[in-house]
This record gives C-alpha cells, structure tokens and sequence, in this order.
C-alpha cells in the first residue's frame, strides 16, 4: 500500500516515536538524535542521545508543536549514557514516562519518570526500576490493568540475560534455536516497578512453532509496540537487520502471538521504529526514516502515515522510503 508519509519536525532529528491521544490531542514522544561524532558500531554507541523533547499534533495534518525538553540524561540520578527508546502512559492525572538507558556500569536499565502534565516535565525516580534489563520499553493499558513490553538484542543487550538473570558471555542463541523473545511484564498499580517477573512473550508461526534465531525477517529484534484492533491484540516490532517492521496476533495481552507478516518495507537507515494509534476514527503509523540526513542512520526523521486493514483484520503493508 502506498500511503503518502509526512515527515513530523524538519527542524531536528527525532527518531522512535510513541504516538498516544491524551486530552483529545496526538503527543508523541521520540528519541532526540544528535551528531555525537561516535563512530558506528555493532553496539549502538552512535546513537548517543540525551534528552527527550515532547510533541503534539491537534489533528493529523496539524503543524507539530514542540513542547521543549521534558527529560535529560543530566536530571536522571542513576544515569550514564545514551536515553534511548520511550513510552508515555496516563494513570489517574498522573503520566508516567518510561526510558530505556545505560546507567553507569554501561548495562541498559530501565526508568520511570512522572508529571502532571502529557508534556512534561518529567521527575525522575532516584533509581531505575527494579529488575529491569535491556530496552525500547511500551506502555500499554488494557481494562485497568498496566503493561510494559520491552527487549532488543545486539546493543539493547537481551542476549544478556536468560530467565530475567544476567547470564554472560550474553551469546545469541544458534540459528536453528528458538529466538530470544521480547519481555512483558504487569506494572504495580503505582506505576512504578513491575509487579511479577517479566515473561516471555512467544511469536508463533502457522504451525504454532516459536519463530527461531535464524529466521532474520520474521523473529524479534527490538522496538516493541502493542494495540488493540476488533478485539484482538497486535503486538509489532522491528527485525532489525532485516530492517522490517512485522506484526503478531493474540488473544490477550500475554500472548502467545501468532506471526501475521509484515507492516512496513525497509526505510533509509539502518533502524525501524514505530508506534500505531487510532485518532478520530482513523489508523496512523509513526516511525522515522533518515532520508532528510542523507542515509546518516544515527540522524532520524520522524514522520506518520495512515495504516489500513483488510476484512479480516490483516494490516495492509506500507512502502518503506
């Protein structure tokens, strides 16, 4: 499906964003992209962002307006470097801002911060939540209840861990091994640490079969996100090096998830993220490409899209750029 894509905030580089609809308005909540002068490597250390800036859109065609920064690396306690893919959810008049970062043993952890308002500032808590690991945490509320799906290999360092445990030397698992999976995991009802150990969330193949390591087009790799539609769930995510976002179906927001194919083609740039939201009765796709930086992988743009869905509930597939 070829949709036309707007590109969100030329102004700056702004990369992952989480779209939600809070007081009637679209906010989105990216990662800020910066020229460090790292260079590229298979860990990720190129992409050393430190701060977030919050935005927010009145209708879909709406000019963005950029609400300024909401959180830095320096306001953080426990922090080291590199403030990587966020979530925003709302609870009772409070937001809670959820972040992936590095703190200062270089292992991602995950945070919290909170505010009175969708725009920030946000507050961070003194330390990172407990027992939490990896990266590219997503918020998700589903009949009062609270989940965060989260997880990403190679540089987001899942490899690391087996049974929620640091287990090194952190190797992936063989190619024909099952894939490692992404985590989910119930909030407290404050908001603010897990309230059971994180578990791991399956993606089946026709057969009922987990997806294996090798499978580069179809298993897990980072930036998961999760909506419902007609009753089901879609959990999606990125393939990363097959730079492909991809969607699973379940009845609940454990799982297991059923893969269903592919949501978008590959973009310029090396990575994929995204979030999918209904606003005013329609389907939009949030992600980034790096066309307006000339391919620079680690400089991104932001931009939306409207997604659709066949009779049988299937997402029609987006042309990457």
């Amino acid at each position: 499906m070829k949709k036309k894509a707007r590109y969100l905030f030329p102004k700056d580089y702004m990369a992952d964003p989480s779209a939600h609809v809070f007081n009637g308005k679209i906010y989105i909540y990216p990662s800020h992209d910066r020229e460090s002068g790292i260079a590229e490597n298979d860990q990720g250390d190129h992409f050393d962002m430190q701060d977030y800036h919050a935005f927010s859109l009145t209708s879909i065609d709406a000019e963005v307006v950029d609400h300024g920064k909401m959180l830095s690396v320096a306001d953080i306690p426990w922090g080291g470097r590199q403030l990587w893919d966020s979530d925003v959810a709302h609870r009772d008049g409070k937001y809670y801002l959820y972040f992936s970062l590095k703190d200062k043993n270089d292992i991602f952890r995950l945070g919290v911060a909170v505010s009175d308002r969708p725009e920030g500032p946000f507050i961070s808590n003194p330390d990172p939540i407990r027992g939490s690991y990896s990266i590219d945490p997503c918020a998700f509320e589903d009949k009062g209840q609270y989940y965060l799906y989260f997880g990403g290999i190679w540089g987001g360092q899942l490899q690391w861990y087996r049974n929620n445990k640091l287990s090194l030397p952190g190797e992936l698992p063989q190619a024909d091994e099952q894939a490692l999976c992404p985590k989910v995991v119930r909030l407290s009802d404050d908001m603010l640490q897990f309230d059971e150990e994180p578990r791991d969330l399956l993606i089946l193949d026709s057969n009922g079969e987990p997806l294996l390591q090798g499978d580069i087009d179809r298993r897990f790799f980072e930036a998961s996100w999760m909506h419902c539609y007609q009753g089901k769930y879609y959990f999606s995510y990125s393939t990363g090096d097959s730079h492909l976002l991809c969607y699973a179906i379940g009845d609940n927001p454990y799982g297991p998830f059923m893969y269903q194919g592919v949501i978008l083609t590959p973009v310029v740039g090396w990575t994929t993220h995204h979030s999918i939201v209904e606003f005013e009765g329609k389907w939009y796709l949030f992600h980034h490409d790096a066309v307006p930086s000339g391919g620079k992988t680690w400089l991104r743009s932001m931009k939306v899209t409207e997604i659709e869905y066949d009779d049988n509930g299937r997402i029609l597939t987006v042309e990457g750029s």
